[in-house]
């Protein structure tokens, strides 16, 4: 299982669980972490032709290829 995780701020999760409302793709842990399924995400994102993550954290931060992105 790979990781990545990201440090963002408050304004930017709350953005980003507007814009993800699939659990199957975006989770809240009790500690206010998110945690995106990036499989679900990329399927999320080809059915919806956005991309909500990479507009919110920026492209240049992600990695795709990881199993799960950690947003703390």
């Amino acid at each position: 299982m790979s990781l990545q995780e990201i440090s963002v701020s408050n304004t930017q999760k709350k953005k980003l669980q507007k814009a993800i409302l699939d659990e199957s793709v975006l989770v809240q842990e009790d500690d206010g972490d998110l945690v995106v399924h990036v499989a679900a995400y990329l399927d999320y994102k080809a059915g919806t032709r956005t991309k909500p993550l990479e507009e919110i954290v920026g492209e240049d931060e992600l990695d795709l290829s990881a199993e799960f992105i950690v947003l703390s």
